[in-house]
């Protein structure tokens, strides 16, 4: 009995030292907190709002300080479901939309509001509504970036109060109802099929405007060349035919030699296998005269000189032995 009541005192010491120990450790996990980089926590002594902890170490009053869970300060990307929408011309679409935001300040996030990511996609989507609701299905199908920019003006006017910025606001997908989709479709194929045609033609009449200059250059460039040859041809007629008459005037020609020449010029005209008639010009009986006249006085030269040498006169002159001249007397 006296061993046991001996040892009672050392146990009972021994789960004090335990329990101060663990009560230690208990306190010191409490107090010590480590917030990782891009968080923020929120700390509330005795109920109330206490401050902000930093990324890094901080320390707690255990017991009286509490640590809400931790509010990620990094920018984040939140895809809303599809949500149909009334345009103006009364059509269904279905809108999917995708939200870029921030946290800015975790107490305001904490405090402010009770959900802040439901809050920005119920805020979203009755935006939407009302800028969609303005608009006719073509104006909401190519007014993106406009739909955009008063997305995010709305929503980051309306959750600045709550500690979150919203830097972007972005239409992922329109989708008109399947009725309007396949009239789109038909009314794009009847529009590119128009613009074939059109270029078909426009390549048809530029083809042929083409074609036609091409045309028009080559007549002008083949008469060009044409009037050009009979201008070179004329000139060389031109100097050939003076270079003759300069060569005829400087030879100093007789009579006689060119009313050969004129006989020896005449058959050239009838050559033309084409010609059927053949008019003797007026100048060819001058020639024939001029030229027989010639011959004559050749003639009655030789018979002269033939004469003389045979009686001995003299030529040009009467025969010896004939009749004298005869003398014509004056008259009174």
């Amino acid at each position: 009995m006296n061993d046991f009541a001996s040892t009672i005192p050392a146990v009972i010491g021994w789960i004090l030292a335990i329990a101060v120990f663990i009560f230690v450790l208990v306190v010191i996990f409490r107090s010590v907190r480590i917030i990782p980089q891009a968080s923020a926590g929120v700390v509330e002594r005795l109920g109330r709002y206490h401050k902000t902890l930093m990324p890094g170490l901080n320390l707690l009053v255990p017991f009286i300080d509490r640590l809400r869970p931790l509010i990620d300060m990094r920018e984040q990307v939140v895809s809303f479901p599809p949500q149909p929408v009334i345009t103006e011309d009364n059509l269904v679409v279905s809108i999917d939309t995708v939200v870029y935001f921030q946290v800015t300040d975790a107490r305001a996030a904490t405090y402010e509001i009770a959900n802040y990511l439901g809050a920005v996609e119920q805020l979203t989507t009755t935006t939407l509504r009302n800028v969609v609701g303005g608009l006719n299905l073509e104006e909401a199908l190519t007014s993106r970036d406009n739909i955009n920019g008063q997305l995010r003006v709305v929503l980051d006017e309306a959750t600045g109060k709550w500690g979150i910025r919203v830097s972007r606001v972005e239409l992922k997908a329109i989708d008109p109802p399947h009725s309007i989709q396949d009239s789109m479709e038909k009314q794009m194929r009847a529009e590119r099929e128009r613009r074939a045609t059109i270029l078909t033609a426009e390549g048809s009449k530029q083809s042929q405007i083409l074609e036609a200059e091409g045309r028009r250059q080559a007549e002008i460039l083949k008469a060009e060349g044409d009037k050009q040859a009979a201008v070179l041809r004329a000139q060389g007629e031109a100097e050939a035919i003076q270079t003759v008459f300069d060569a005829i005037h400087s030879g100093n020609p007789d009579d006689k030699l060119l009313a050969y020449q004129y006989l020896q010029t005449l058959p050239k005209i009838a050559d033309s296998a084409s010609s059927k008639l053949w008019i003797i010009p007026s100048e060819f009986t001058e020639a024939l005269k001029g030229l027989t006249g010639s011959f004559a006085g050749v003639m009655t030269d030789a018979a002269a000189k033939g004469r003389a040498q045979s009686t001995g006169a003299p030529s040009g002159g009467p025969a010896l032995g004939g009749p004298p001249p005869a003398v014509t007397p004056p008259t009174p």
